[in-house]
């Protein structure tokens, strides 16, 4: 398996390099060059499977001959046996057609979990193998950035630099990063948002001294097997429903698009998905796109789902580069103009290539809410607000005319409810509780550094601190 970059420039690298290269050197991201394909035979041959197994059997095509078969199968299964559902990503179901699938079982209670208990692994086995060590650095809204700390804590090749907005994340989110004390994780707290700290992260990637001297890594959804882990869960839960001979419909709460993509990868490697179905808040810029073809920047509004207070979806790239007929030159070309003038647009050809697949519905503020609550009334079950916002997108997708009344209807359960206390509490009259391993979230010490919106402050920081840097000095 080789992979190439969505901006055709930089080289072609195999698994092992594209875990640790993350950001390819082009600004580009990478993607795999041919997609591994399952024939319904072997989609019907995951039934009854535990969820490790079906996750070997989906991304053992992606590692070439990186990581032998019984290597990367102790890897997969030590990844997941800390989660607290024995299905892992367990469906709930809330009507004769709609499920949940929860993606919140994992130590942080957020759907990064899945993916990134797996990265932490991989990059243990791969730097343990080289003798290398490694700098990562994110940029988080809220749930990469606690999931991404708890992958990497304490692991001796790896020290961990987190940017997250200040005071724009939930409490919870927050103090799940910062009340981490190891001493090779560094929490940032950035006068600015979530685009502005995946701007710095991107600038640092894109300085090729820097980056060199840095040894840097990402964990953030720009590393391709961040979104190989997540195909997973599509093919899971897919075959519980009945594919490879049921139609499914998956609805995506999703500000960055990585978790969609995956959706739209599995969809490509043969899982019967025939719409994908793009939930938005009131930042709503993929809205806005799949309803008119351009995809224009707008000022963030912080949100009660404030995971997706996003207005660069990086990983639309990735699908702008099959709509681009994997021309690396023409994505280049659209993203500088998107960098310059804060908007580009798709020809018409194009926008109903992408609409052959997906939709996209906008959930504002007091619909959020109103989801919140009505589902605690109706199912007796309750939802975060990232969650309700696919839950209100479900229920418009359901009413679409062109989708197969026999689809199963998923709706990915991104975080716990016990995240966002506060949201909760107000719209259904209940505090979720955390779970008795979190119980003492709110007692424990925080530490962070804030530091202004401002390439040459975090450079600064983290090459101060970065123990690759100190051992190659």
């Amino acid at each position: 398996m080789r992979y190439v970059s969505t901006r055709g420039a930089a080289p072609v690298l195999g698994f092992e390099d594209v875990l640790l290269t993350g950001l390819a050197r082009d600004g580009g991201l990478y993607v795999p060059e041919s997609w591994p394909q399952f024939s319904a035979a072997e989609i019907r041959a995951m039934r009854g499977l535990p969820y490790d197994e079906v996750a070997v059997r989906v991304m053992l095509p992606f590692l070439g001959d990186a990581i032998p078969e019984d290597a990367f199968r102790a890897i997969v299964r030590d990844a997941y046996a800390g989660f607290d559902h024995a299905a892992v990503v367990p469906l709930v179901q809330l009507d004769q057609r709609t499920w949940v699938l929860e993606l919140f079982h994992g130590p942080t209670l957020a759907f990064k979990d899945v993916a990134l208990q797996l990265l932490g692994r991989l990059f243990d086995h791969v730097l343990a193998k080289r003798g290398e060590r490694v700098t990562v650095v994110g940029a988080t809204s809220g749930d990469t950035g606690s999931a991404a700390i708890e992958a990497c804590r304490d692991r001796r090749n790896i020290d961990i630099f987190i940017l997250h907005p200040r005071g724009r994340t939930s409490e919870v989110q927050r103090r799940q990063m910062t009340g981490v004390l190891s001493s090779n994780v560094h929490n940032i707290a950035l006068e600015g948002t979530f685009d502005d700290c995946q701007d710095i992260v991107k600038a640092l990637f894109n300085d090729a001294a820097c980056r060199d001297r840095l040894k840097l890594s990402a964990v953030n959804s720009i590393n391709w097997a961040r979104i190989m882990a997540q195909i997973v869960y599509y093919f899971a839960s897919g075959v519980a429903l009945g594919a490879p001979d049921r139609p499914l419909a998956f609805v995506v709460p999703t500000g960055n698009f990585g978790n969609v993509y995956a959706a739209y990868a599995a969809r490509a490697m043969g899982l019967p998905v025939e719409r994908l179905v793009v939930a938005s808040n009131t930042n709503d810029i993929l809205a806005r796109f799949f309803e008119s073809g351009t995809m224009a920047m707008t000022p963030v509004t912080p949100t009660l789902s404030p995971s997706m207070d996003i207005q660069i979806s990086s990983n639309f790239e990735r699908l702008l580069f099959d709509l681009h007929g994997r021309d690396g030159a023409a994505v280049d070309e659209t993203m500088r103009r998107f960098r310059a003038e804060g908007r580009f647009r798709v020809t018409d050809d194009q926008l109903r290539h992408a609409l052959a697949t997906f939709s996209a519905h906008r959930v504002d503020e007091d619909a959020t809410m109103a989801t919140v609550a009505g589902t605690k009334v109706r199912c007796g079950y309750t939802v975060d607000p990232h969650t309700a916002v696919g839950v209100a997108a479900a229920r418009a997708a359901a009413d679409d005319a062109g989708l197969d009344p026999a689809a199963a209807l998923v709706v990915l359960g991104t975080a716990h409810p016990a995240k966002f206390p506060d949201a909760v509490e107000k719209a259904t009259g209940s505090r979720p509780a955390l779970p008795p391993r979190l119980a003492d979230l709110f007692e424990r010490e925080e530490r962070f550094d804030v530091l202004p919106n401002d390439v040459a402050a975090v450079q600064d920081y983290v090459a101060r601190r970065a123990r690759a840097v100190t051992e190659a000095a």
